[in-house]
């Protein structure tokens, strides 16, 4: 090619590349590149792309498993769930949603779907993993707000229910609001189709919509500090057609049986330049593309435009030779674009032409693999750690079976279920048609993750697909405790891949597989390593011991906002684990609110005053005493493997009528919430052994968190209850009991000591107020 001069500085910075990295690219390609060359490094050694800092961490990941089909390294994982195959993955759309919450979310649902059915399978659910500062604060108000919208236009549009979710709300995140979006597909082809390409001479399909301007570094915008100035950065968040999405979705799918496509790419972060150096490097071969072949809606455009744009709804084909004609009619007639671009090449390189000219020449595996890793070393643990891990209860007002300073514990309940945080997200989800395609089994909030029924498919090319009612389902959840991971990343990351595969059980799930998204802050600075690093041991370690292996997902880094004084301030490391576990029987099912009258109610796996019960990093202690300390709750694998398991027997079995994992809030919360679902009371009495009652903290007992406790509720039949205690001693030893029975509709929850010393005595109607107003009441406002 063309000798080209040195690019200045500000060029090099400006596609957020360090001078280091200048001279790495100089070594590969033996001369200075073009204007839109480095435009293409930058966007493919950005982290978001390349994972430069988080590679090394990601390689001690477990990945492999008997029923594991495909793990990371493609657009989606996929498992196999009872002659099922079904794809699943994360990722994240934090820093478009910042500056532009409604198409920032929406496109993150796009691209996250898009993700799916390239593997050749139908998207049947969504699920999202939010996290906003305080919403006493109009910012946050308007970017929450716009979020949700985004959302819900973009799944309701589509047809795809969104059928599950957390939300969170933290001062830490009041800057940089995270927006993670996982999606599920049933795989409608005979085969998984890859994106490696093959076949020297085979035709490069452009699919889909045409090029803009729009979305423009998105993946460089995604690696970087938000500041004043991002909102200038709005070119870089993608505008989505959901309309559009739905064809493609119907497009791709019969492209894809007619088995003329070779391999397939979404033109995801980095557009062009990701599809075409990805599968290039993937097939050990190369791919010559022709800018003018492109569609484009904007005139004047310049490969630099082309290469880097990321509008949305484009894909990438390599199909087989002759066939073009009969996959373009396919396209054309569902509404949408397709042309033959380019060709698979024998040399491994990423060649560009534009008018009649090689616009840029580069090797595909310097894009793709062959990109900067950085190792560094693990820093100490920080003193903000060390300072916080030194706090004990002690240092807290004295606890009576009254109340604390004032303040009886059903009014600190109340308090509790107000906390945006832990309340109803109702506000949220009504927002949703969950229920479109007819799958969804519990609408959000009914029980501790989602269930989605997989119908028997058959789907034969050119036919019309045959779906029938099966009891075959899965289930699918997305969890964090993000305080838990500032306090203890390590610890903290156990917890969530302990909580995930608590709450797939809590339904009767098996759980089977972990798709992840790292929200951190930035990895070059030694707490944010730090805090990565160790919540990737903890990842590992966890998904290890429950036998969850990991099959991809996305890392987003340099989640950080630079304040008005140029201070950088970082999110809570926040890596939220999606999961799906296996549902075999459908009518083999738990919700998590009490069903009948009567029905005894057990916690499983942590006793109320058990040493792994902690105020520490707490609800209560952020909430009530606005203080955030301590260490998390403590896993134990054995404890929660057997907690686990007896709760899936109980369901299988039939004996259990509900389960609810104890998470945020504890005890007291966990029973408010079955009662609130199940609009039913429950009385309940904590017989606590007597040399513990003098100096027992009765906010530990209620509102302390831990790791590995269930509530159940169980039919009152004298069989029944023989032969769940019978397997509760056998299999849990002494880590279980009896503690109280469900009450009549709309009555009361009432938690009394041994001395019939009523803790806690409210409705269940206020209850329910506090619960499910708490989040409209403010975005009223």
């Amino acid at each position: 090619m063309t000798a080209f001069p040195a690019c200045s500085s500000e060029e090099i910075a400006s596609e957020g590349l360090t001078p280091a990295e200048y001279q790495m690219i100089l070594e590969r390609l033996g001369r200075h590149p073009n204007r839109a060359e480095l435009g293409m490094f930058g966007v493919m050694w950005s982290e978001h792309c390349c994972y430069k800092n988080s590679r090394p961490l990601l390689k001690n990941f477990p990945t492999t498993g008997e029923r594991i089909l495909v793990g990371p390294g493609e657009n989606a994982g996929v498992v196999e769930l009872g002659g099922v195959r079904v794809a699943f993955k994360i990722e994240s759309h934090n820093h478009p949603s910042a500056v532009e919450p409604f198409q920032g979310a929406a496109t993150g649902v796009g691209g996250i779907l898009r993700d799916i059915f390239t593997m050749g399978a139908r998207p049947i659910a969504v699920l999202n993993s939010l996290r906003f500062g305080s919403l006493e604060d109009a910012r946050t108000r308007r970017l929450f707000s716009g979020v949700v919208a985004g959302i819900a236009h973009y799944g309701n549009c589509v047809g795809v229910p969104t059928v599950g979710g957390e939300v969170y709300f933290d001062p830490a995140y009041t800057g940089n609001p995270l927006v993670n979006a996982m999606a599920i597909g049933v795989m409608e082809t005979p085969t998984i189709v890859k994106s490696g390409a093959a076949g020297l001479g085979n035709p490069v399909l452009y699919v889909g919509s045409t090029t803009g301007r729009d979305g423009m570094g998105g993946a460089s915008f995604a690696s970087a500090e938000l500041t004043d100035e991002s909102e200038q950065d709005r070119p870089a968040v993608q505008v989505g057609d959901p309309f559009l999405e739905k064809s493609l979705i119907e497009a791709c799918l019969e492209a894809f049986k007619t088995g003329a496509v070779v391999a397939a790419q979404d033109m995801g972060a980095a557009g062009i330049t990701c599809s075409t150096s990805e599968m290039a490097a993937k097939g050990g071969v190369g791919i010559e593309l022709d800018l003018d072949k492109i569609p484009v809606r904007e005139s004047g455009m310049v490969p630099y435009e082309y290469l880097l744009s990321e509008s949305q709804e484009r894909m990438l084909f390599v199909a087989e030779p002759g066939r073009e004609a009969e996959l373009i009619a396919i396209f054309e007639r569902w509404g949408l674009h397709a042309v033959v671009a380019g060709t698979v090449i024998e040399e491994p390189l990423v060649r560009i032409l534009f008018r009649g000219e090689v616009a840029a020449e580069i090797p595909a595996m310097a894009l793709a693999d062959n990109t900067p890793i950085y190792h560094r070393q693990l820093p100490e643990t920080p003193e903000y750690a060390r300072k916080a891990w030194t706090w004990t209860s002690a240092s807290l007002p004295p606890a009576t079976a009254e109340g604390i300073t004032g303040r009886t514990w059903t009014d600190i309940l109340l308090t509790l279920l107000d906390t945006p945080t832990i309340a109803s997200k109702q506000w949220v989800y009504r927002q949703y048609d969950h229920q479109v395609q007819n799958n969804t089994v519990f609408l959000p909030g009914g029980a501790d993750a989602a269930v989605i029924r997989l119908r028997s498919q058959d789907f034969g090319v050119g036919e019309v697909p045959t779906l029938e009612l099966a009891e075959q389902g899965l289930a699918a959840t997305v969890d964090c405790n993000p305080r838990y991971v500032y306090l203890d990343p390590y610890e903290g990351a156990k917890a969530a891949v302990a909580e995930a595969a608590r709450n797939l059980s809590c339904v009767g799930a098996e759980p089977l597989a972990v798709t992840d998204n790292l929200n951190f802050g930035s990895p070059e600075k030694p707490i944010g390593y730090w805090q990565l690093a160790e919540a990737c041991r903890g990842l590992a370690e966890a998904c290890r011991e429950l036998n969850t292996p990991v099959t991809g997902g996305n890392v987003s880094l340099y989640n950080e906002t630079i304040d008005s004084e140029g201070k950088p301030q970082p999110i809570y490391p926040t890596p939220v684990v999606g999961m799906v576990g296996d549902l075999p029987n459908l009518n083999q099912i738990c919700g998590l609110g009490w069903q009948a009258t009567g029905d005894l109610i057990y916690w499983l796996g942590v006793s109320p005053t058990d040493p792994l019960i902690t105020l520490g990093a707490s609800e209560y202690l952020a909430v009530v005493h606005q203080t955030v300390a301590g260490r998390p709750p403590r896993v134990e694998f054995d404890r929660e493997r057997r907690v686990q398991a007896a709760v899936r027997e109980g369901i299988g079995r039939g004996w259990l009528r509900s389960a609810h994992d104890c998470a945020e809030g504890g005890l007291a919360v966990a029973l408010a919430e079955c009662c609130i679902s199940g609009k039913r009371g429950a009385q309940i009495q904590l017989e606590l052994p007597a040399e513990l009652l003098p100096e027992q903290r009765w906010d530990q007992v209620l509102f302390g968190e831990s790791t590995a406790r269930v509530l159940v509720s169980v039919r009152p039949d004298p069989q029944t209850v023989e032969l769940w205690e019978a397997y509760l001693r056998e299999h849990l030893g002494e880590g279980w009991g009896r503690i109280g029975k469900t009450d009549a509709p709309d009555t009361t929850l009432q938690i009394s000591s041994l001395e019939n010393l009523f803790l806690i005595n409210a409705r269940i109607s206020l209850l329910a107020d506090c619960y499910t107003l708490a989040i409209a009441k403010r975005m009223s406002h």
